[in-house]
C-alpha cells in the first residue's frame, strides 16, 4: 500500500513533457558512466565496431521528492521510465540500432535523484587502422551528448573518477579475439557555426587484437617457405633440380596466398603491412627463380660456348672471390692445368713410340729427339701406306681429344664463374630476405 500511495502521489500531477526544474534557468546536470562488457565484432571493411556496454546515467528531478516519514520511511522507489522525463542523450557514432534489452524502470530516491541503468548493444562507426594487423591496437570513441538541449539546459559530467573508469575491467568478458586495454574519458563543449554549445562526454575504448592465431596461421608458414627457398641455394648450380624445386615453392606460396586471402582484413583506405609482406615474399621467390635460371643457363655445357671474357675473369674470379672469401677459387684452374699437362705428356709418349716402331735399325734410334729418327720415321711413313694411315688416324684422334678438352676447359671456366656469381647473388638475396 505504501508503494502504491507514493507512486500515485508522485505521478498524479507530473508533467513529463518539460524539463523537471522549478526555475528554467537551472541547468540539469546528468552524470553518466560506462562499463564495457564485451567486444562483439570489429568489421574492418565497413569500419563498424559492435560492443556491449553497461550504461548508467544519474540526474536530479525536482518534482520527484517526498518526505520519507510520510511514507513509512520509504527512501527509494522504482518508477516506469515512460512516466517520467528522461534526458535525450544519444551516441553520435550510432550507425544501427542494436539488439539492446529494454529496461522499463528507473530508481528514484526521496531527494529526487533518478538513476537509469541499462545495457546497450552499440554499433558505432570507428576509424579502424589495420596497417599493423594482426598486431593492431584500435581506439574507438563513444560520444554521449544531448541531441536537442544545449549546455545551459543539460550539462554532462562523469559519475566516477576518470582513473576508476580507465582501468575498470571487472565486467569485461575477455575470452574473444580482442582484449580491452583501457577506457579514457574526456569532456568537451561542441558548437556548429557559432550556434549554441552542446555538452559532450567522450569515452575512448582502446582494444588490442590477440595475434597468436594469425601468427601461427599466417606468418609461420610464410617464414618456413622462405627458409626452404634459402636452403634451395645449396643445391649444385649446374643441377636442374634447383629450378624445379624453386618452381614448386613458388606454386606452394601462391596456393598459400589464395588460402589466407579471406583471413586478411579488406578495406578501401589502406593495405595491412602483412599483405605488403606477402607480396614482397612472392617477389623474392620470383627473383630467386630468375637468378637460378640465369645461373643454370650460365653453367650449362654447350659445344659452341665461347671463352669467358677477360673482364669477367678479373671481376668474378679475382676480385669477387677475395670479397666473398672463397678459398677454393683456384680449384678449377689447377684441374685445367693438370689436364693440359697430361695431354702433352700423352702426346710425347705416342710420338716417341711411333718413332721407335718406324726405325728398322735400332742404332738409328739411339738418340731420342734427334734429326735422324725423325727423318727415318718420315721416310718409313712415306714408304708404308698402312703406317701413314695409322698415323693420320692417331692425329685425328688427338685433335678430337684436344678439342674436347678445350670445350671442357671452357665449361669449367663458366662453371667457376657461375659458382662465384651464385654465391654473390645468394648473399645479396639473403640480405634482402632478412631485411
Amino acid at each position: 500500500p505504501t508503494l502504491r500511495r507514493l507512486s500515485h502521489s508522485l505521478l498524479a500531477h507530473y508533467q513529463k513533457g518539460s524539463r523537471p526544474v522549478r526555475d528554467w534557468r537551472t541547468t540539469t546536470n546528468v552524470a553518466i558512466d560506462l562499463m564495457v562488457y564485451a567486444i562483439l565484432s570489429v568489421d574492418e571493411k565497413n569500419q563498424v565496431l559492435t560492443t556491449y556496454v553497461w550504461y548508467r546515467q544519474h540526474w536530479t528531478d525536482e518534482f520527484l521528492r517526498w518526505d520519507p516519514e510520510r511514507f513509512d520511511n520509504l527512501t527509494q522507489i522504482s518508477l516506469p521510465v515512460e512516466s517520467i522525463w528522461v534526458p535525450d542523450i544519444l551516441i553520435n557514432e550510432f550507425v544501427d540500432v542494436g539488439k539492446s534489452p529494454h529496461v522499463p524502470y528507473v530508481y528514484v530516491s526521496h531527494h529526487g535523484e533518478v538513476q537509469n541503468l541499462k545495457p546497450i548493444q552499440v554499433m558505432t562507426a570507428c576509424s579502424l587502422d589495420i596497417y599493423n594487423f594482426p598486431f593492431d591496437v584500435q581506439n574507438c570513441s563513444l560520444t554521449f551528448t544531448s541531441w536537442l538541449h544545449h549546455v545551459r539546459d543539460i550539462n554532462l559530467s562523469l559519475w566516477r573518477q576518470p582513473e576508476l573508469v580507465k582501468f575498470d575491467r571487472s565486467v569485461f568478458m575477455n575470452q574473444g579475439e580482442w582484449e580491452l586495454l583501457y577506457v579514457l574519458s574526456h569532456f568537451q563543449e561542441f558548437s556548429v557555426k557559432s550556434s549554441d554549445s552542446y555538452a559532450e562526454m567522450k569515452f575512448y575504448v582502446v582494444i588490442r587484437r590477440r595475434p597468436l592465431f594469425y601468427t601461427v596461421s599466417l606468418l609461420l608458414p610464410s617464414i618456413f617457405l622462405m627458409v626452404m627457398d634459402i636452403v634451395g641455394f645449396y643445391l649444385p648450380p649446374n643441377s636442374g633440380e634447383r629450378v624445379s624445386f624453386k618452381i614448386t615453392l613458388l606454386l606452394g606460396y601462391s596456393v598459400f596466398l589464395i588460402i589466407v586471402s579471406d583471413t586478411l582484413p579488406a578495406t578501401a583506405v589502406g593495405t595491412p603491412l602483412i599483405g605488403i609482406y606477402f607480396v614482397v615474399c612472392m617477389a623474392l621467390l620470383v627473383i630467386s627463380l630468375t637468378e637460378t635460371i640465369l645461373i643454370v643457363r650460365l653453367v650449362h655445357k654447350q659445344d659452341l660456348q665461347p671463352h669467358v671474357p677477360g673482364w669477367v675473369k678479373h671481376l668474378l674470379l679475382e676480385r669477387a672471390t677475395v670479397l666473398l672469401c672463397i678459398w677454393d677459387r683456384n680449384k678449377f684452374s689447377q684441374s685445367r692445368t693438370q689436364s693440359s699437362d697430361i695431354s702433352r705428356q700423352a702426346e710425347n709418349d705416342s710420338t716417341a713410340k711411333l718413332n721407335q716402331y718406324s726405325c728398322e735399325d735400332p742404332r738409328e734410334c739411339e738418340t731420342v729427339g734427334g734429326a735422324g729418327p725423325t727423318l727415318a720415321s718420315a721416310g718409313q711413313a712415306e714408304g708404308s701406306p698402312l703406317l701413314h694411315g695409322v698415323l693420320r688416324e692417331i692425329t685425328a684422334i688427338r685433335q678430337f681429344l684436344e678439342k674436347r678438352e678445350e670445350f671442357r676447359d671452357v665449361a669449367r671456366e663458366w662453371l667457376q664463374v657461375g659458382y662465384v656469381l651464385d654465391v654473390l647473388l645468394f648473399r645479396a638475396y639473403l640480405v634482402a630476405v632478412l631485411a
